[in-house]
């Protein structure tokens, strides 16, 4: 058994009372790697309520979690002033570490050089940003582009969550080692339940971003299916999804059949996923989901667009992938399934798959090797 190190997860997402739910994908790597090394979080963000820099601190899930608060800046100097001080201050909570895991390269891997330049400590970067997709990446500015690549340079190993954002990203020129490692599945707490396929349930859980996961579209399906067929429902899951009820109701969609629920606890996520009959994602952009993989673990078909990584892991008896934007596309699919026409058979070898790619003790042992490869070499 490999010795135990102690790792800063230097993150510039993180969940914190300013944004509940903030980069949770990156709290559930911290509580994987968490199983084979001693984890703290450093996470620094602006807050409105916060007249001088409040820091937070408290353990969670066996990680050490320490949070500055900080008067929000518009200009960038003073803002990035701030920051470096409160990034001295959390320094001071934690203990001594061995190696640095950047969370997004720009701009808290500016604080990871300096960990390496100064302290003599390597780090490796885990990437989640869809910015870096084709045609966003555009927008990235002149100079954030360059720090970018000095910040990749200089890291021992950069993991995205997928194989096409590591393309992009190397299209984009951040060169480095690439390791992509997906995103992580608590699979204790997805798990198969039997379905009663006498009503037909159709679930999507996202932050509902119009603009990104396309709820206006899934809204237009619902519609016609609404017209065309009787004993369904759909759950819509996500923060603030009542926004959407107006849409809903201009559209004439039967009040019975549509569920808005608020963002909920993600072990509660399961009970919903035990009652689908199939899950759907209609996103313009992604790299990993990991709402499709917790569908997987919950032996739950997946309906979704062929967008970022999505395909990277989507056995074929899985689900279907379709054309992002394509709504009479993603009227046939969930059709099919109504009406059996397309069966999925295969629940225990969905959970299994995602034991094997995604569970906590996977992404752990996958990180845990890269940590000790970065201080060996």
């Amino acid at each position: 058994m490999s010795k135990k190190l102690h790792i800063l997860f230097l993150c510039g997402w993180y969940p914190s009372r300013v944004l509940p739910t903030n980069g949770d994908f990156i709290q559930r790597h911290a509580e994987a790697v968490s199983l084979k090394n001693y984890v703290s979080v450093l996470h620094i963000i602006s807050d409105e309520a916060v007249k001088k820099t409040e820091v937070v601190s408290f353990k969670k899930n066996n990680v050490k979690t320490h949070i500055a608060y900080v008067k929000k800046k518009q200009n960038i100097v003073s803002k990035a002033f701030v920051f470096y001080k409160a990034y001295r201050v959390l320094l001071q909570k934690i203990e001594t570490f061995d190696v640095v895991h950047l969370n997004s390269i720009y701009p808290f891997g500016i604080f990871a050089l300096h960990q390496k330049w100064f302290k003599k400590k390597p780090f490796i970067i885990s990437e989640h940003w869809t910015g870096y997709l084709a045609p966003q990446a555009k927008q990235i500015g002149s100079v954030e582009k360059f720090i970018s690549t000095v910040i990749a340079k200089n890291a021992k190993y950069i993991c995205p969550v997928s194989e096409n954002l590591a393309k992009n990203m190397q299209e984009l020129g951040l060169q480095g080692v690439y390791k992509p490692i997906p995103n992580v599945v608590d699979t204790e707490a997805f798990y198969p339940i039997k379905k009663d396929h006498e009503h037909f349930n159709i679930l999507h859980i996202s932050n509902m971003k119009d603009n990104q996961k396309n709820i206006s579209g899934i809204l237009n399906v619902l519609q016609k299916l609404d017209k065309n067929f009787d004993n369904f429902s759909m759950t819509l899951i996500g923060e603030n999804s009542k926004k959407y009820k107006e849409k809903a109701n201009n559209l004439g969609i039967d009040s019975q059949k549509l569920q808005f629920v608020d963002q909920i606890p993600q072990r509660e996520l399961n009970d919903f996923f035990g009652k689908a009959d199939v899950f759907i994602l209609f996103s313009t952009a992604e790299n990993l989901p990991c709402v499709i993989l917790e569908s997987f673990a919950t032996g739950t078909p997946v309906i979704s667009t062929d967008v970022g990584g999505i395909s990277e892991y989507f056995p074929e008896n899985f689900g279907v992938l379709i054309n992002q934007k394509d709504e009479r596309m993603l009227y046939k699919e969930i059709e099919k399934v109504y009406l059996r026409k397309k069966q999925f058979d295969s629940t225990e070898e969905m959970h299994h798959f995602a034991v094997s790619n995604f569970s906590r003790e996977k992404i752990s042992d996958d990180f845990s090797e890269l940590y000790h490869k970065s201080l060996s070499n």
